[in-house]
């Protein structure tokens, strides 16, 4: 299967959101801050086949990660997922280096099926 990396600052979330992944098979890594998950997308050059990261986060939010990743790796699949509306809204200029935005909180189901079209795009 795929192999992604789940960012986000909230352990709950984000141990959730692996776990669903992992149900599908997918290999998951995790960091818990934009900046954190920058650093691993460099150590691998790259070859995760999604980011699946919240936007807002204390360090480097989701945005900010995404456009400085997309700069070095434009083939990159970046979703991103928000519990905010503004949030959402300043992603809205972001369609060119991301796939989408979740909304949260969400279920189980929808997280796989986000992910799975994620990568199907």
């Amino acid at each position: 299967m795929s192999t992604i990396l789940v960012v986000d600052d909230d352990d709950s979330v984000r141990s959730f959101t692996a776990r669903a992944l992992m149900i599908d098979g997918h290999q998951v890594e995790q960091a818990d801050d934009g900046d954190v998950a920058l650093e691993m997308i460099i150590a691998k050059n790259g070859v995760y086949d999604l980011v699946l990261s919240d936007i807002r986060m204390p360090a480097m939010d989701g945005i900010e990660m995404a456009k400085t990743a997309v700069k070095d790796y434009p083939d990159l699949k970046i979703l991103l997922m928000t519990g905010f509306a503004e949030q959402r809204e300043r992603a809205a200029d972001l369609s060119k280096i991301i796939i989408d935005v979740v909304p949260k909180p969400f279920t189980l189901a929808d997280i796989r099926t986000a992910v799975k079209t994620a990568l199907n795009s």
